[in-house]
């Protein structure tokens, strides 16, 4: 099966900037993340393919090299740019294999046994207030953490992990079949190099137990949604005392009763009366910094305006500049009129004139003119 575009994997144009790969890369991740989608099989592989098509357009030369080659430019063996270090990467493992060079980088788990935790994500939902101003949360987060029983050895109190008779502690058996002599994790360790004979009876010889711990998450002002930040050190405990993997915090804020955001810019929608729209007037509207700014309406004033508040908006991450605030004014036509406002207004309909309703008049104008050609030309 061939390999889907890697534009058209994240919905982007060729000619996507940076930022909106980066954003569209985004999106994409928190909807299709394993955790939102547990047990969903096409959701993990959309995930993948997101990922490998972010690695290779976020950077410019692999995007340069996808540009012109396509995919071929990371088979192994193309022609392309991706050749050389894919191909000699791929060369020196098999090289490796067949002539048992493989023990000189350690066994698959790591020296002594320790292999690196996994990477852990948990999905944070915030406010839009919240992400105006920042936040510090303690959140709690299931994890593996290192066994206290066993000081994450794995091993039982008094006893320790000893070298694997198989492999010697290598990590990998070798095989000579004819020539060549194939090297393979050793099926006795699983190629730690290590085995424990009396587990510790707390992690079951895993070096490492499952609790909840507790973290200090700092948000800053002017995140976006699908925003991802980054622990390193605080996902789960590594495997007999190997190196703990990352923590991937993924921020999704909440739709806002009142602003719809822009970037760093805000918008909203007001209605204001007829009367208002016609006669000019000012209203007040509340800010996202929890204050509220008048906006004065001048006479005459049109369905869909807007008005700009400079300065009102978001905060633009890791810099002082900020957005500004856009107010949208739509003019309610009046229901429910009694007797005396319909005569009213049917007696304001018949003074009125071209110069008070322009745009109407021009229009209707040319439609009676349109229609006046047609008739002429029956």
């Amino acid at each position: 099966m061939s390999k889907r575009d890697y534009y058209e994997t994240l919905g982007v144009q060729r000619a996507a900037s940076d930022a909106d790969i980066k954003s569209a890369f985004r999106k994409l991740a928190m909807k299709f993340h394993p955790d939102r989608n547990p047990g969903d099989n096409d959701s993990e592989h959309r995930f993948k393919e997101i990922n490998e098509a972010y690695e290779v357009l976020k950077d410019a030369d692999k995007r340069a090299a996808y540009d012109r080659y396509g995919h071929a430019a990371f088979e192994q063996g193309a022609g392309g740019p991706g050749f050389g270090a894919d191909f000699a990467s791929t060369f020196a493992d098999i090289f490796d294999d067949f002539f048992g060079m493989g023990g000189r980088r350690g066994g698959g788990g790591g020296r002594g046994g320790r292999e690196r935790g996994a990477d852990k994500s948990f999905n944070m939902e915030i406010t839009l207030e919240e992400a105006y101003s920042g936040k510090s949360a303690d959140v709690r987060i299931p994890t593996s953490v290192t066994c206290e029983t066993c000081s994450g050895t794995g091993a039982k109190a008094g006893t320790k992990p000893k070298v694997c008779a198989t492999c010697g502690g290598i990590g990998k058996v070798r095989q000579t079949q004819g020539f060549f002599t194939l090297e393979r994790t050793c099926p006795t360790c699983q190629g730690r190099g290590q085995v424990i004979e009396d587990p510790c009876p707390a992690c079951a010889g895993s070096g490492r137990v499952q609790r909840e711990r507790m973290l200090a998450v700092n948000i800053p002002a002017g995140v976006e949604d699908g925003t991802r930040i980054r622990y390193p050190g605080e996902g789960e405990a590594g495997v007999r005392g190997g190196p703990p993997g990352d923590l991937y915090i993924f921020l999704s804020i909440d739709a806002h009763s009142f602003f719809q955001r822009d970037g760093a810019d805000l918008h909203c929608r007001v209605p204001i009366s007829m009367v208002t729209a016609t006669l000019g007037g000012e209203f007040e509207v509340p800010t996202i910094d929890g204050g509220k700014m008048t906006v004065k309406i001048p006479e005459g004033t049109q369905y869909g305006r807007r008005f700009r508040l400079q300065g009102k908006g978001m905060p633009v991450l890791r810099t002082k500049r900020t957005g500004d605030m856009y107010v949208q004014v739509t003019v309610e036509t009046p229901q429910k009129l009694t007797k005396r406002q319909r005569e009213l207004l049917a007696e304001f309909e018949k003074l009125s004139s071209k110069d008070t309703h322009p745009e109407s008049a021009g229009f209707f104008g040319r439609v009676k003119e349109f229609f006046s050609n047609r008739a002429g030309m029956d």
